[in-house]
């Protein structure tokens, strides 16, 4: 700050100190002033939170939140056009159920509902993506919006007017010791901060009625959302009960055990149940040949000792681009702490973004 505006801000703060402490009487602000001022901060307050809460609803978890945060920050930095979404839970859900069905194979009921029931969760997830660009839109977007231009507007008008006050209230104070031009000069600057702050409270408040537009808006793109969702879920219902139907309708297969094969004692002087053991040197030949082969042991790339660098205490799988996957015990060269949360590292050549809760760190990056 330049030595002009120190002095400018020292001044308009013994202005408040002489107001406040010396007793004197300031300017007073009307009333019909004064409650739209206070409404104004009310919407300010309320539009804050609700665009906090509305994300929460819409991506509920806040790990997830976090991470899809870091990946989007990382992904503007690097200059990447498409970055990745949230991960719904019924779009998880649907994968899960997709791959034990598939593993169940087509001759199991399970499995055969359980791929029925997966795609109706991916199509549950589809429609939630489309929820949340919806309200992003045309809810999230415009309150955010508001918030950076017309009520950061408002905050600066007032904050002007404050300054203007106190620095009239002070000169009045001084009246007949300064010239009456300068006094009047100070009046006409209050007088016209005051009625710029009024025009713009008074056309939010006037205008409110977009706001309860964009609040339509949000209800008009979840009814939307639920429609849909229960008719995926009708379609879904409908499948099961007909293979329910199916199902029992079919003769029942009997269990019918396979024949027990005979077990052979053998002599008695066999003392390994009947079975003939191998010939000596037969034996001895498969010990030589198993112990010949090489056992493979994972790759280790070892950070030299007085690098920052951690421990992977568990497997980690990448599910996004620029994150980087390791095994339990590998050693990774620490890079960069892009929050409290992840880090970005190094393991054999590749470099990526990794969680903290996955790793011991060795050596610590330099603070």
């Amino acid at each position: 700050m330049s030595v002009a505006g120190l002095k400018k801000q020292f001044y308009k703060a013994s202005q408040l100190v002489s107001e406040k402490v010396g007793g004197a009487e300031g300017t007073k602000l009307d009333d019909d002033f004064k409650e739209m001022e206070k409404k104004v901060d009310v919407t300010s307050k309320a539009v804050a939170e609700v665009l906090v809460r509305t994300i929460e609803y819409l991506q509920p978890n806040p790990a997830s939140r976090a991470k899809l945060t870091m990946l989007n920050t990382v992904s503007k930095i690097r200059g990447q056009v498409k970055s990745p979404g949230y991960p719904q839970p019924e779009g998880l859900l649907g994968e899960c159920m997709a791959r034990h069905g598939k593993e169940l194979g087509g001759e199991s009921n399970f499995g055969d509902a359980l791929l029925d029931a997966g795609e109706s969760m991916k199509r549950l997830a589809e429609v939630k993506d489309s929820l949340d660009i919806e309200v992003k839109q045309n809810f999230i977007d415009p309150l955010q919006n508001l918030c950076d231009k017309d009520l950061k507007e408002i905050q600066h008008h007032l904050k002007k007017l404050e300054g203007r006050r106190l620095d009239f209230d002070y000169k009045k104070k001084r009246q007949g010791r300064i010239p009456d031009e300068e006094l009047r000069q100070a009046l006409e600057k209050f007088q016209e901060s005051k009625e710029v702050a009024e025009t713009s409270m008074h056309n939010l408040l006037e205008t409110d009625i977009e706001q309860v537009s964009q609040l339509s808006a949000l209800v008009d793109a979840q009814l939307d959302y639920h429609r849909q969702a229960v008719q995926i879920l009708d379609e879904l219902a409908e499948k099961l009960r007909r293979r329910v139907r199916e199902a029992s309708s079919r003769p029942k297969r009997e269990y019918k055990p396979k024949p027990r094969e005979p077990f052979d004692l053998g002599e008695p002087e066999q003392s390994n149940g009947g079975f003939p053991s191998a010939p000596k040197s037969t034996a001895a030949s498969a010990s030589i040949r198993s112990s010949d082969k090489p056992v493979r042991t994972p790759s280790r790339t070892v950070p030299p000792l007085d690098q920052p660098s951690c421990k992977a205490l568990y497997d980690f799988e990448p599910e996004n681009d620029g994150e980087l996957g390791f095994r339990e015990g590998d050693l990774i060269t620490l890079t960069n702490q892009i929050d409290e949360n992840w880090y970005e590292g190094m393991l054999r050549g590749q470099s990526g973004f990794f969680p903290l809760s996955y790793v011991e760190v060795l050596v610590p990056l330099p603070q």
